[in-house]
């Protein structure tokens, strides 16, 4: 069983479109009962609340529905049961390697590390800007979805 964490500052843009995206890769690929998907925030801001409706509509236009999801923040339990935690920007990444165990940092890496074709190394918060932030997220999140999940493969 492979388990992965997207992690993002609130939990409720970016993580969740990651989670959202890559869980539906994995049960189109049929591997459900293999992969362990999630996602948490390095803050509590929104612990409880459901992602962003501006992501939600994004995603679903999409064919991604984030309703369920629910924010949660990052526990140091996560390091310990997750093999991947996966940080959308450089600034989570080090909150994450700033509470993660010494044994555990090949762990926490950045998400868009794992894309064929990166344009950039992070996603980008779309939370206070304007336009077509959050479609940007979602190109990124699925180009780096499709590869993370070759390279488990």
């Amino acid at each position: 069983m492979i388990k992965v964490l997207f992690v993002c500052m609130g939990n409720i843009c970016r993580s969740p479109t990651a989670e959202g995206v890559f869980r539906h890769k994995v049960e189109a690929a049929g591997l459900s009962n293999q992969i362990i998907i999630d996602s948490a925030g390095t803050h509590a801001y929104h612990v409880g609340n459901p992602p962003d409706q501006r992501s939600q509509t994004a995603a679903l236009k999409r064919g991604f529905n984030l309703s369920r999801q629910r924010a949660r923040k990052v526990t140091a339990a996560d390091f310990e049961e997750f093999d991947y935690v996966l940080a959308m920007d450089q600034a989570n990444l080090d909150d994450l390697r700033s509470i993660c165990p010494l044994h555990l940092q090949e762990r926490v890496q950045l998400f868009l590390d794992y894309t064929n074709s990166p344009s950039t190394r992070e996603v980008p918060d779309p939370y206070y800007g304007r336009g077509d932030g959050f479609e940007t997220v979602l190109d990124l999140v699925e180009t780096a979805a499709e590869d993370l999940l070759k390279q488990i493969q």
